[in-house]
Parts: structure tokens; sequence; C-alpha cells
């Protein structure tokens, strides 16, 4: 089996997925972070495709950032200032080709991940 990785958004907040979110992914080498790809979630809260597609897949370190704060500023939530949430970065390790699946569950207050199947 090849590895690949996938992720979607869910917002608890209001019970849906959350579309229009951008996503960035990263590798990640000692103290050295390259941008590999940067994504926005579909009406599913899912992207278009993997976010690491099996071709693409090596094992390794690696970062999601989450850019909640913009997604809650166009859901129309009530903003402070600085926003509580704005960027979330999850940084994990893909230590064998298999599906990883990085889901964020998102409120404007509180945010959840685990690795999903």
């Amino acid at each position: 089996m090849s590895g690949y990785l996938t992720t979607h958004v869910l917002d608890t907040a209001l019970g849906c997925p959350a579309a229009g979110m951008k996503i960035e992914l990263y590798h990640i080498e000692g103290e050295a972070r390259s941008l590999l790809k940067s994504v926005v979630t579909n009406d599913d809260g899912r992207t278009d495709s993997q976010i690491l597609p099996a071709d693409e897949f090596q094992k390794g370190t690696y970062e999601l950032v989450f850019h909640a704060g913009a997604y809650l500023d166009a859901c129309g939530t009530p903003p402070e200032n600085p926003r509580f949430l704005d960027l979330i970065p999850i940084r994990f390790g893909m230590s064998e080709a298999a599906h990883y699946h990085v889901p964020l569950l998102l409120s404007p207050f509180s945010f959840s991940t685990y690795r999903g199947s």
C-alpha cells in the first residue's frame, strides 16, 4: 500500500463542514520548514484531492496550518482583537506508507484533532 495524506475540517459551533478554509502543508526537516502545498476546503470541508498523494508521499515530519481566523471572519463569527484562534498548526509524523487522515474539529474557542481513518 502506498502512503497518502487527507484532511477535513468540521465547524462544531455551526454543526457543518468548514467550507472555504485555507490549509497549508509543510515538510519539516530539523529547523527547516518547506511549503509543499496550499489548498482550500470544498463544501464538504475536505480538499478536492489528497493533500499529499501517493506519488508525492515520503516518510517524515509534516505540519498542516489551518487558517481558522480567516474562516471564522468569513462566517461572520464575532471577532475578538486579536482572535483567540487564528492559525492552527498541527505537526505530526508519518512513519510508514499508510493512509494518514488528520481532521480538525473547530469552534471559535477550541479545536481538536486525531489520527483518523
